[in-house]
């Protein structure tokens, strides 16, 4: 009886996987695949939500006083629950379009350093969001699971999740984590970093997207074999006009040299911890790079010239994680089963 009853729930309900991220969102549904990926942003006008995704993303910088653009998300965790929970809301809505009679069944990926009060507002969040059954998965798992290494055989396999607000790195063996290390150190470091960069070097204040825009057109993680350059408008601290510089590859590289140092001690000292049984598989099958992160230009030239071990970047990086969750609830129909 209570199979059948099982059974009978899982007809009106549905089940999907999300990347809960810092600076994006992804929506996998089970056997549909990723039917949406929204900017990890709100605008609010007071305590009303004024809009949700890429609309409040376009909006970002540019708001008058009444409206603010919220991330509500900080490196990797909530933040700003309210307004979390109004931003899965929309995206679950948007995504599943009342697929089913009963709300949904959410599998959510989190980052690995969680706390447990951190855990607790995540599964809070998706609650109130309309879920009747939460899961969490830790992110290097999900993005291991997403780019296809081979984490339930008995060989190591080895990870690095660059994202938005924090870096994962790991080692999987067995369908289990071996050792991971999560650091807060990701996309919007870099961009905040470009943007102190920009008011040293030039007394010249840019927005975080203009300094996104620098990082994805002339940044870099090693030397390249073009150098590039770019004008870069903003507003001149001292007299407050309109300015325009122009930078090069070369010195935003530099700019960011100390942010990826933290992601290269992070993968060595997760290398340090690696049992030296696995350690042998990880030299023939190496290290692969999932996340935003793993589209800066040279960051695999950086790794490989750092740990000597063969560097692969994802097929699709960002995606990498939802691909995850979504292999993980097509691999195990009982993962909500205690509920």
């Amino acid at each position: 009886m209570f199979k059948i009853l099982k059974k009978l729930a899982r007809m009106f309900s549905y089940d999907i996987g999300i990347d809960l991220g810092t600076a994006n969102t992804l929506v996998y549904i089970k056997d549909r695949g990723i039917v949406l990926r929204e900017p990890s942003v709100v605008a609010m006008k007071g305590d009303k939500v004024k809009a949700v995704g890429e609309e409040a993303k376009r909006m970002e910088g540019r708001t008058p006083g009444s409206v603010v653009a919220i991330r509500p998300l900080k490196q990797g965790v909530i933040a700003e629950l309210d307004v979390a929970e109004e931003m899965l809301k929309y995206f679950i809505l948007k995504a599943c379009q009342r697929r089913g009679l009963r709300g949904p069944r959410i599998l959510i990926a989190h980052p690995s350093g969680i706390t447990d009060v951190e855990r607790r507002a995540i599964e809070e969040s998706a609650q109130a969001a309309g879920a009747i059954a939460v899961r969490l998965i830790p992110e290097p798992m999900a993005a291991a699971m997403g780019v296809g290494l081979p984490v339930s055989e008995p060989v190591g396999s080895m990870i690095v999740d660059i994202g938005g607000g924090t870096t994962e790195v790991a080692i999987l063996s067995l369908n289990g984590i071996v050792y991971s290390q999560s650091e807060t150190c990701g996309g919007d470091t870099l961009d905040e970093t470009i943007t102190r960069h920009m008011l040293a070097a030039h007394n010249l204040m840019v927005g975080p997207r203009t300094a996104e825009d620098i990082k994805i057109r002339v940044g870099s993680a090693h030397p390249l074999q073009q150098e590039m350059q770019m004008e870069v408008k903003g507003r001149d601290r001292g007299t407050g006009l309109p300015k325009t510089v122009t930078v090069r590859s070369e010195e935003i590289r530099e700019a960011l040299k100390d942010k990826l140092e933290i992601i290269v001690n992070a993968v060595r000292q997760t290398l340090d911890h690696c049992p030296p049984e696995l350690a042998s598989d990880l030299y023939d099958s190496g290290i692969t790079v999932a996340g935003g992160g793993a589209l800066l230009p040279g960051i695999a030239d950086l790794l490989h010239e750092q740990t000597g071990l063969p560097i692969t970047i994802a097929s699709d990086p960002l995606s990498a994680v939802a691909e995850g969750t979504g292999r993980f609830l097509q691999e195990n129909d009982d993962v909500f089963d205690e509920e």
